[in-house]
């Protein structure tokens, strides 16, 4: 039997189990191309989610480990409009996408049989369900896709900050700062804006999330005939 509401129950459970865990990691800096390298660790945490909050656009890639099992996200976030890409938990996995205020998923043919059952994965494989993002669990589908509340997310909840040494991530030169209290480091560019480049955090509970293409364009293309997820709910 079909139960979107336990589906979408299953979506936002991972995307809020990425928001903590990003949350976790404390801030970077630069070296002396931006300033950077002359500020607090407080300072440059300010720099780096001013210069997040002025984007346009980013790309976010990465995995974490939760409960043992590992979530993985590729992300293009677009400011103001929305975004598309993938999640992943557990061999199960859904693509997303938010337009317009409307948020978007559809899921493996695993991740249908594991939530629905097999006649779910009958009835929706290869199609789309949509609700408005603002929408009971549709609007933590739609708060990942908000480029400046998910960076905010990430970059405001850290305890005591210690600035590190200047290192280099994919050919960018970067300067670290790490969250004593909860272990996580955050990379920030030393040239150009000091946006963030990456989070890392070590152990089993873990991770790395990296930020990429910053301001590079993103087009976002609402799919074609969804299955407004209000008729599946008067049949679930």
């Amino acid at each position: 039997m079909l139960r979107p509401r336990l589906l979408l129950s299953a979506c936002a459970a991972l995307l809020v189990l990425v928001a903590v865990s990003l949350g976790g990691c404390g801030s970077s800096g630069g070296s002396s191309g931006n300033g950077i390298a002359s500020k607090t660790p407080t300072e440059i945490l300010s720099a780096a989610t001013a210069a997040a909050d002025s984007a346009s656009s980013v790309h976010v890639t990465g995995s974490i480990v939760s409960a043992g099992s590992p979530i993985t996200l590729d992300l293009e976030l677009v400011s103001g409009k929305g975004g598309r890409g993938q999640i992943s938990e557990g061999g199960l996995s859904f693509n997303l996408i938010q337009v317009d205020g409307t948020a978007y998923i559809s899921g493996s043919p695993a991740f249908y049989s594991h939530f629905g059952g097999p006649a779910a994965a009958q009835l929706l494989e290869g199609k789309w369900l949509k609700a408005p993002a603002s929408s009971g669990n549709f609007s933590t589908l739609g708060s990942l896709t908000d480029l400046n509340q998910l960076l905010n997310t990430a970059l405001s909840d850290h305890g005591a900050l210690a600035k590190g040494p200047v290192t280099t991530i994919d050919g960018q030169q970067v300067l670290s700062v790490t969250d004593a209290s909860h272990g996580g480091t955050l990379y920030v560019a030393t040239t150009g804006k000091p946006y963030p480049i990456e989070i890392s955090k070590p152990g089993k509970t873990g991770g790395k999330i990296s930020f990429s293409n910053w301001n590079a364009p993103v087009t976002l293309t609402a799919p074609k005939d969804a299955i407004d997820l209000s008729q599946l709910e008067s049949h679930g």
